[in-house]
């Protein structure tokens, strides 16, 4: 009787903490991604300095990607937790006390190297108490936790209207997160070694996988951070702000699996092309529908999240169609920084764009980065036979972030065959 209760409890309870850990951890970051752009804003900072702003958590946790896991093993994954999320918990309460962008980098620096270390914890603790038969649904918990935080977060700032108190509920948010693993029973997962792909090996299997992971890093990382700033400067509050971006993260969760599934059927690439240019036409749409109502730009933001979500996915699973099954946890390394490359970049070059422009340069911006992946994907389907679709890989959903999502496929246990 798989769905008997008592098993479900049995499967399930190991995992409790961490989950919990991860949805009070995502509605702090959903907190502060529309909060810190419209604060920056109302001090007058520079659009530029703003990009820079959010730029610099995709750089921390880049750099999280690459050395937080000495922490873990150092530690161990219960410690390691707590430190990562009591040390999210003072930045955020840091920036409470100052309204310096440039202290606000930093500490945005910090807080994504702890939450890559964060992640990694997550993504190790549920890798070890899942097996073959409970992996999917430890892995759809996970994603649903990942996304449904990141979305409620935002909506705080329909109860307090972009104020510096909201800084103080994020480091609550944040110290929450550290509760359930500190009080649970359960013992640290076996550490083992990480190994991991070279980025210029990636290349060489599958320079389009690899592309679209960066991609997906670019137009996502910028999108988030600077959509608050373009509807800000629309003349829209806060909470019509917190909306769009609650909206955008929902729509996020709803199409992984159907555009999943629509790829493992379809192809990997044909999908990849649509994915791309439906995108490219919501963006521009949304760019030329400045002065539309709120509802309007609402609709067309969440088609267009819903269509980039996907690409870290279908990068992934574009990569993993050309190794072999027990390669895809080391190559899991190589696309998080692949995407971490994106996503530190990303919201400073379309920043600067917006300075030129004004704010629909975000949409400019977005257009550009789409339609010439668009047209690389285009030029690959042309050079290189497609894998067949009986012999591909399975797509794998990203969570909000996607920090060593192959770690959770079904394919790297050593005792799926």
């Amino acid at each position: 009787m798989p769905d008997d209760p008592r098993i479900m409890n049995v499967r399930f309870a190991p995992i409790a903490p961490v989950l919990l850990g991860v949805v009070s951890a995502q509605i702090a970051l959903g907190i502060m991604t529309p909060l810190i752009p419209l604060m920056l804003l109302r001090q007058a900072t520079p659009t530029g300095v703003i990009g820079v702003v959010a730029s610099a958590y995709f750089v921390g946790f880049l750099l999280g990607a690459l050395s937080a896991d000495r922490i873990v093993t150092r530690v161990g994954h219960i410690r390691a937790f707590a430190v990562f999320a009591a040390l999210a918990a003072d930045a955020a309460l840091l920036m409470a006390l100052t309204s310096n962008p440039w202290v606000w980098a930093l500490l945005r620096a910090l807080i994504g190297f702890v939450m890559s270390g964060l992640f990694l914890v997550a993504e190790s603790w549920l890798n070890d108490r899942a097996d073959k038969t409970t992996r999917g649904r430890v892995f759809g918990a996970y994603l649903v936790a990942s996304w449904g935080g990141s979305a409620i977060g935002p909506l705080a700032l329909n109860f307090v209207d972009g104020s510096g108190w909201l800084f103080v509920w994020a480091a609550i948010a944040f110290s929450t997160a550290l509760l359930p693993m500190a009080l649970t029973q359960q013992a640290n997962p076996q550490i083992g070694p990480r190994i991991r792909f070279s980025l210029a090996h990636l290349l060489r299997v599958s320079p389009l996988g690899v592309v679209v992971c960066v991609t997906s890093g670019l137009a996502n990382s910028a999108f988030y951070a600077l959509a608050p700033v373009y509807l800000e400067r629309l003349g829209f509050m806060a909470g019509g702000v917190s909306v769009f971006v609650s909206a955008a993260m929902v729509a996020g969760l709803l199409v992984q699996y159907p555009i999943g599934m629509i790829s493992d059927r379809l192809g990997r690439r044909p999908v990849t092309l649509a994915v791309l240019f439906l995108a490219l036409a919501f963006a521009l749409v949304l760019g030329l529908s400045g002065q539309a109502p709120l509802a309007v730009l609402i609709g067309f933001g969440t088609l267009y999240a819903g269509m980039t979500a996907p690409l870290y996915g279908l990068g992934a699973g574009q990569t993993n169609d050309y190794i072999a099954p027990d390669q895809f946890v080391a190559a899991s390394g190589g696309l998080l920084f692949a995407w971490s490359l994106g996503a530190s970049i990303g919201p400073t070059v379309a920043a600067t764009v917006m300075t030129w422009l004004g704010p629909s340069g975000l949409f400019v911006y977005l257009v550009a980065a789409l339609g010439s992946v668009g047209l690389f994907t285009a030029a690959r389907m042309r050079l290189r036979a497609a894998v067949p679709i009986a012999q591909q890989s399975n797509f794998v959903p990203a969570p909000a972030a996607p920090a060593g999502l192959p770690e959770l496929d079904p394919r790297s246990d050593p005792a799926v065959e």
